[in-house]
């Protein structure tokens, strides 16, 4: 007997695998034939559809070998990787959607030289030349010498080695049609005999064999279909199936308590699981609790309390506090993981290392039992210990909300990491930080507004719990967290993308409960994944779920809702309305119930759009309370460029935009625009030996923008590593690719110069009410800008020379008598509340009527003021990994000796940190790898794990503790 893997559906020289035709020449082709294989993708199923794609087409290919243990393993010897247009064999164009390939010997072509090794199947992805179109999965069997049996229908699936992981279907009153063919290489069908249940129902003497499998005649459950084909010299062949005929479907009530995902109970042994699926059939739960074996045990209620609303339900019995990887399987083949999980397994993605180095132990896919995205349960899941279990927000017309991609802000892209630098963000002054989404997203290597599900949070950055740990942390440290999330729209391996799908135009189905067929956007431009319809009732109360789980799951301060002009349902004219941004009164009805649905969870929570649409509909946002992005980065990067005629940036202020309430979140930089200094560094203006192009000048430009940035009323945003004066361009690499992290840049005086500058320019915002006055003007025209700011407390007027020349300018003192610049610390007496200041080429000054610290007192004062710990404690360095440098802190709760010691992987010492006696109190100390001071023997330190060790001796005891560091060049 031969055995072969046969997979989906043959008909004689036609292949159907999902939507993509294969034709094969010869019609059953061995591995060692020359076999012309023709593909026809006009309905190839993938949603990167490639239909109507008419340039060059390239396969990503490679075989399916079983060994001597008899285990097939799909995708070996996989030509080249994804996108090499240079090693990936082209496919030759025949006609509209249909390509060829010819292959001459398999294991030639594929250079499987193992003899133990036997090519069971051709692997195939046709995709475009640049990898944006692609068809699914496509495995053409391949065939020993001999006769074999081939199952023209049903489509019959075994790649999951039980037949009972995928049968076919019936339900009482249908039938199944068989039809089965011998396919005959190099013999001749003797006979064919088909058994069901161990019983002869039919035999054919010729290489054919059709039978009707009627299921009222067969009792429920599983009955086994065995076909044996014998050629003329007494050689057998046998496969076997499955068909499943299905219990009747019980509507029952989903029971009280439980709703539409996981729901754990009070019985740990137990969870029930329900899916909204209107206009199913029947559904299955598989998983590791039956072996991804179909039982009739897992079988779904079906709850309709009112046609549209079918939701299907089962409590199943699992395993206490293990994880359960499980799926729906849906009329017998969409086999999808649950919406609602906060875990899943992505068996393409979850084996990349950089994953596992943040997301150790974690459990492995259910590779060969089933296929696509899994989700995982666990019942008596111990709950999270929350340190801060109220956190009180700072105020909205205070927040300077700092902007962070885990990818790109640390090296171990892990949350775990993130928390180390919150001392170096406290230190800048932020108050809230917000994260770029980081729910699941396709693939590992992303800016998250690709995003797959919107309950689990994304391993690539770690656990949940890490996520958890970092938040409570940003609390205890006074930092609101902020969540950047995505429901304009979702990507196809979203399940409620695939639950409702329309395979022939490769789009969501009409019945789709959740999205649109299309987006309401005609420009392209402004089209991403799938459209979310806002106006179902269906995407509400999943809006609605999901805000409220990272409100109270994760005690998320807020949201930021990317793209919200395209929560409308109202079709955007590619001509007069590119970027949907006229009034849609639609559009704000379902925007205004999103916020009043989240504040009904939580009347603080800080709700803020990206929206960027006129001014009416804005205002109209505003006054309901919500922060709304404001964007001026063309006219603050034309400010510090030095080219004026285009540098007013007074959009910055919400009273110039007409608003009464200072909910404006201004920036200058967001991950979506060009760096400042990398334009100031490529087209600045200069004047003889002032040159903006010189990196020097170009930060103190910066230093010039932030003093009329932060200092203006209003809520501020900032996007990572602004503070230093990042300069790498947003396209470097391609725009979303991942950015150098460039943490040395602290040791760059000009670069600490301008985190100073900002950290003091936070602090007067945060810390002095003048600063949140409603009573202010701004005149950002011309080279000459300035700020008056009026207040009980103080008055205040910054002035500012953006020109690249000698400029003079009148700061309008709003009083005469004594002023004091906060920069300096200078003070002068003004008489004349009209009388010019000469200020050089972008030199600023910040004037107060009332003596407040200066500048750099004002820093020194808050970072080193100190409240006595009452422990000690060594904290983790950051940034960690580093290169060249990174900050030690160390706590001690009374008087001691202190060494603080450096040791490489041996325990060789590396360096003295300290040596002192020293009072109580909070440290920081440096490690450089530069040549600092006493360190220069550490320059040639090589990338590796280092130890730090702080042993402090107090009253007669010891305190010691040791941390690990990776050095990374």
């Amino acid at each position: 007997m031969k055995f072969r893997l046969i997979t989906l559906l043959l008909f004689f020289s036609v292949t159907i695998f999902a939507q993509t035709i294969v034709t094969t020449t010869p019609e059953y082709p061995a591995q060692t034939d020359q076999i012309t294989i023709t593909f026809d993708v006009t309905n190839a199923s993938h949603p990167k559809k490639i239909a109507g794609y008419s340039g060059n087409v390239y396969a990503h290919t490679g075989v399916t070998i079983v060994t001597n243990n008899g285990t097939p393993v799909r995708w070996q010897k996989v030509i080249g990787n994804w996108g090499d247009n240079a090693i990936q064999p082209q496919l030759t164009y025949v006609s509209t959607n249909i390509w060829k390939i010819t292959i001459n010997n398999p294991r030639t072509f594929y250079n499987v030289t193992d003899p133990a090794q036997r090519i069971t199947e051709l692997n195939f992805v046709l995709r475009s030349s640049d990898g944006s179109k692609q068809t699914e999965d496509i495995f053409i069997p391949l065939y020993l010498p001999g006769i074999s049996v081939v199952f023209n229908k049903p489509a019959v699936n075994v790649s999951f080695g039980d037949p009972m992981r995928s049968p076919v279907f019936v339900s009482q009153g249908g039938k199944v049609d068989i039809s089965v063919t011998a396919a005959e290489v190099g013999t001749k069908t003797k006979s064919i005999k088909l058994y069901v249940n161990g019983t002869e129902k039919v035999q054919s003497a010729t290489k054919n064999l059709d039978y009707t499998f009627n299921a009222n005649e067969y009792s429920g459950g599983k009955n086994e279909v065995k076909v044996v084909a014998t050629d003329t010299a007494s050689a057998k062949d046998s496969s076997t199936f499955v068909i499943m005929k299905n219990p009747t479907v019980k509507n029952l009530p989903l029971p009280a308590g439980n709703q539409i995902g996981i729901n754990y109970g009070s019985d740990p042994t137990k969870v029930t699981l329900a899916l909204y699926a209107p206009q199913k059939n029947f559904i299955y739960v598989v998983g590791d609790f039956n072996d991804w074996k179909v039982d009739t045990t897992f079988f779904m209620n079906r709850y309709e309390p009112k046609p549209d609303s079918v939701i299907w339900w089962a409590t199943i019995n699992v395993p206490v506090g293990v994880e359960q990887a499980y799926q729906f399987l849906i009329d017998g083949d969409l086999r999808i993981f649950d919406p609602y999980t906060d875990k899943i397994l992505d068996p393409w993605n979850d084996n990349d290392p950089e994953l596992l180095k943040v997301y150790p132990n974690l459990k492995p896919y259910p590779s060969k039992k089933t296929e696509n995205i899994v989700s995982v349960l666990q019942t008596d899941q111990p709950s999270y210990n929350w340190k801060v279990s109220k956190f009180n927000r700072p105020q909205k017309e205070k927040l300077v909300i700092y902007d962070i991609l885990v990818r790109d802000f640390v090296e171990t892209h892990s949350y775990k990491t993130l928390l180390d630098t919150l001392s170096y963000l406290k230190k800048l002054g932020i108050n809230a930080i917000e994260l770029m989404p980081v729910s699941e997203f396709e693939g590992n290597d992303s800016w998250g507004y690709n995003p797959m599900t919107y309950f689990a949070p994304d391993k690539y950055y770690g656990t949940k719990n890490q996520l958890k740990d970092f938040i409570d942390a940003c609390h205890q440290n006074g930092i609101a967290v902020i969540l950047d999330i995505v429901l304009n729209h979702a990507y196809g391996l979203n399940p409620m993308v695939r639950m409702y799908w329309d395979k022939a135009s490769g789009r969501p189905a009409a019945n789709n409960p959740w999205f649109n067929q299309q987006s309401n956007f005609q420009n392209p431009d402004a089209q991403w994944g799938y459209d979310f319809n806002h106006e179902s009732k269906a995407t509400q109360y999943f809006v609605d779920r999901v805000i409220k789980y990272w409100l109270t799951e994760y005690k998320m301060d807020g949201f930021r809702f990317d793209f919200t002009k395209g929560f409308g349902n109202n079709i955007k004219d590619r001509n007069t309305d590119p970027w949907g941004s006229k009034y849609d009164a639609d559009r704000i009805r379902l925007l205004k119930r999103m916020v009043d649905r989240a504040w009904s969870y939580d009347p603080t929570a800080i709700m803020t759009f990206e929206h960027l649409a006129e001014n009416s509909e804005e205002t109209e946002l505003a006054n309901y309370g919500i922060l709304l992005w404001g964007n001026m980065n063309y006219n603050y990067n034309e400010a510090t460029m030095g080219w004026l005629s285009n540098s007013n940036f007074s959009g910055i202020s919400y009273k110039q935009r007409g608003w009464n309430v200072p909910n404006l979140i201004g920036y200058m930089e967001s991950h979506d625009e060009e760096r400042l200094m990398y334009k100031n560094l490529t087209y600045g203006n200069s004047s003889g030996s002032y040159n903006i192009k010189n990196l020097s000048t170009a930060l103190s430009r910066m230093e010039l923008a932030g003093a009329f940035f932060f200092t203006v009323p209003g809520p501020k945003f900032m996007w990572q590593f602004g503070e230093l004066g990042y300069d790498v361009s947003i396209n470097q690499g391609g725009r979303l690719s991942p950015k150098p992290i460039r943490w040395y840049y602290m040791n760059e005086p000009d670069r600490k110069k301008l985190f100073n500058t900002y950290a003091a320019l936070i602090r007067l915002k945060k810390n002095y009410p003048a600063f949140s006055s409603a009573d202010f003007t701004l005149n950002a025209a011309g080279a000459a800008k300035k700020i008056n700011i009026n207040h009980s407390s103080m008055n205040i007027a910054i002035i500012g020379n953006f020109d690249v020349t000698t400029s003079s300018i009148s700061p309008s003192f709003q009083n005469t008598g004594k002023w004091y610049e906060f920069f300096t610390g200078d003070s002068i007496n003004v008489s004349d509340v009209n009388m010019q200041i000469s200020l050089q080429a972008g030199e600023y000054k910040l004037y107060t009527s009332q003596k407040i610290p200066k500048a750099a007192d004002l820093i020194t004062n808050v970072l080193e003021q100190k409240t006595i710990p009452t422990e000690f404690r060594l904290e983790q360095n950051y940034p960690n990994p580093f290169n060249p440098s990174t900050v030690i802190s160390y706590q001690l709760a009374v008087s001691s000796f202190v060494t603080l010691k450096v040791y490489d992987i041996l325990g060789r010492e590396v360096a003295t940190l300290v040596n002192e006696y020293q009072q109580p109190g909070t440290y920081n100390s440096q490690f450089s790898i530069l040549p600092v001071g006493r360190q220069v023997r550490n320059f040639q330190l090589p990338s590796g794990v280092y130890f730090y060790r702080l042993h402090a001796t107090a009253q007669a005891r010891d305190y010691v503790q040791t941390k690990k560091m990776v050095l990374l060049k």
